[in-house]
């Protein structure tokens, strides 16, 4: 029996040069195209994209433009169902037209009666209430909903949406595989004696820029104590990578002279890339949930500093907490909690990877999900 055919358009932040997003796009698209060869299904996926020539490029896929709306209402039109995610794409912290859009999208494919899949969306925080009820009456139509954490599904359930209706699922970046699909973490660069690494994914909060300053007083207190290398990992271009040389030069001032080797590993815009390079960390600082979500698919033991209740519900799926926030940040604890773990790595990867293994084996449930209901 041949293989059917499916096009699924897939809506969320692509194209924007965010490495998380992105390695949300690219985890989704090889799990699709994983459970549809085991089922006899061929995925053709069409990408909406802030920039569709480059996306195409970069995942070899079909793309339109994202807000088009001729080009998407004739891309959802042709399809055979939507997937929406997955990310914080349903929050009102970004801005009052974030929760508009992707629900637009949505209603624009039930309309045309087409199956719409929510595919391991973290939800909120969403402090307009007026949005409640547009987000309960789209999800109460979506043939399958699933949510990366239980506070997002405890959200919808407060916005009235049936409990136990959102299938709880972990990030779908969790199944990420290293370029190449090598399931080792990448051998060291250079051969005999080394530097530890500690990355570092940073990226602007604070108006002041506290959170930064603090960052920079932890690194230095740690340099005074081991040699070290600080490797920064710029996930949102071109703002992250300018929060980064914000925080080397932070660290010049304080260390007067005597800092650690910093550099920053810029340019990287492919998620499988970027994931190579958080794999060569000995510990990962991170301020990005998916630098996180990447250190923890690869075992790298991982310093959390939280912005936004999303890192807490992730670290807590991990049995861990973060070592600080934008608001109360520490600078000493960081600097010892990140010699802790580089003093004891194989303990930490010993009692995290029964719970990564877990999280990983689950990452592909919304895939499968989605090509059993369109085999249907």
């Amino acid at each position: 029996m041949g293989s059917s055919v499916k096009r699924i358009v897939i809506s969320g932040y692509y194209g924007f040069r965010n490495s998380g997003d992105e390695a949300v796009l690219q985890s989704i698209l090889l799990a699709l195209r994983q459970e549809g060869e085991a089922a006899g299904v061929k995925v053709v996926p069409v990408v909406l994209s802030i920039d569709p020539e480059w996306t195409s490029r970069t995942y070899g896929v079909e793309a339109v433009h994202r807000m088009k709306l001729g080009r998407v209402f004739a891309a959802i039109r042709s399809a055979d169902g939507l997937v929406s995610g997955g990310g914080s794409l349903l929050q009102d912290v970004t801005g009052g037209l974030t929760i508009p859009y992707y629900i637009g999208i949505m209603k624009l494919a039930l309309w045309l009666r087409k199956p719409v899949f929510i595919y391991s969306q973290g939800i909120g925080p969403v402090h307009n209430r007026r949005y409640y009820g547009w987000i309960r009456r789209t999800f109460g139509k979506c043939r399958y909903v699933s949510v990366r954490d239980a506070e997002s599904a405890a959200l919808l359930e407060s916005m009235g949406c049936a409990p136990g209706a959102a299938e709880v699922v972990p990030d779908p970046v969790l199944g990420l595989p290293l370029p190449g699909g090598t399931a080792q973490a990448a051998a060291p660069e250079s051969t005999g004696e080394r530097l530890p690494v500690v990355g570092i994914s940073v990226r602007y909060w604070n108006a002041d820029r506290s959170e930064l300053d603090k960052l920079a007083e932890a690194i230095v207190r740690l340099s005074y104590e081991r040699e070290m290398e600080v490797r920064f990992l710029p996930f949102h271009l071109p703002s992250d990578e300018e929060a980064s040389y914000d925080v080397i030069g932070r660290v010049r001032i304080k260390a007067a002279g005597s800092e650690p080797k910093m550099t920053v590993v810029g340019g990287i815009d492919h998620p499988q890339r970027m994931l190579a390079e958080v794999s060569r960390c000995d510990v990962l600082v991170g301020m990005r949930l998916h630098a996180l979500i990447y250190a923890a698919s690869q075992l790298v033991p991982m310093v959390g500093i939280t912005y936004d209740p999303k890192i807490d519900q992730f670290l807590h799926r991990l049995e861990s907490t973060p070592a600080a926030s934008t608001e109360a940040f520490d600078p000493a604890g960081v600097a010892a909690e990140i010699g802790r773990l580089l003093d004891n790595r194989d303990a930490w990867t010993a009692a995290k990877r029964p719970l990564v293994d877990r999280l990983k084996q689950q990452a592909s449930r919304p895939a499968q999900q989605i090509i059993a209901s369109m085999r249907l």
